[in-house]
């Protein structure tokens, strides 16, 4: 057991390793395990059910694992959990929800960044080393791949996928899935603004690899036609780079749904 301030309430069925520091009024439901390294600011609530791994930081007056914002859910609801991995960094008022399906989880991965007032919604998916600023705001069933970015305010629709080491301008509002690597700003309808060359330099990219992807938004989103017909033909291209068949791959998948959310597919 590490350091728990007293006047903090800890379910006598939760479990925390050692080197977890738990400050002042904070509230762990039952069934909730704590890594090892892990800190609890003030107020911090952690709901019945929540597993959380090593070294994260969790600043004051987070609420993970509340009930969903689903109607007809209520406190007696069976509900599912939420998995978060190591080091992550979870600012003030940050709120995670848990599945609404027993047995199942929204998950939150590692080294991730989730600013002030950031809502991750029920059945997210977040991979790893992911920034998402100030009052960020995550509909439920969405997924973020590794090394997104999004600036202030930003906010998605149900599910949404958010393509790997991409770029959301602040204010966005996204409504379809983004592939990976690009810039996407504006809301109903969001538009791709270009590649998002930084992301491509964090993820450590040779300059080959970028050329490449940069080419290919320049054949997907600049030489006219429809961004469909434009995958079909880049993807019947030899050779193509591994990059940008996940761009393709992403285009040609959304489009099985009528608004651009493969997830939508998969709801059932």
């Amino acid at each position: 057991m590490g350091q728990i301030h007293p006047s903090s309430v800890v379910h006598k069925d939760a479990e925390l390793a050692d080197e977890v520091t738990v400050g002042p009024n904070c509230v762990i439901g039952g069934g909730v395990s704590i890594g090892a390294g892990t800190e609890l600011g003030a107020n911090v609530v952690i709901g019945g059910g929540v597993r959380i791994g090593r070294n994260n930081h969790f600043f004051a007056n987070c609420v993970i694992g509340g009930i969903p914002q689903v109607l007809g859910l209520d406190s007696n609801s069976e509900v599912g959990g939420i998995i978060i991995g190591d080091s992550n960094t979870i600012r003030e008022q940050v709120t995670i929800h848990p599945s609404i399906c027993p047995g199942k989880f929204t998950k939150v991965g590692n080294d991730n960044l989730l600013m002030i007032g950031v809502h991750v919604g029920h059945d997210c998916t977040l991979e790893d080393k992911i920034v998402l600023s100030n009052y960020v705001q995550l509909s439920g069933h969405c997924r973020i791949e590794t090394g997104v970015w999004f600036s202030g305010i930003v906010a998605l629709h149900q599910f949404v996928t958010v393509g790997r080491w991409s770029y959301a301008a602040g204010l966005a509002g996204i409504n379809h899935d983004i592939p990976p690597f690009l810039i996407v700003g504006g809301h109903y309808p969001p538009r791709i603004r270009g590649v998002n060359k930084r992301g491509m330099k964090r993820a450590g990219l040779s300059e080959q690899q970028q050329q490449k992807i940069s080419e290919a938004y320049r054949k997907l989103y600049r030489c006219g036609g429809t961004m469909l017909e434009n995958a079909k033909a880049l993807a019947a291209e030899d050779e193509l780079d591994e990059n940008v068949r996940a761009m393709i791959d992403v285009i040609i998948k959304s489009s099985e749904h009528r608004f651009g959310r493969y997830l939508e597919t998969l709801r059932h």
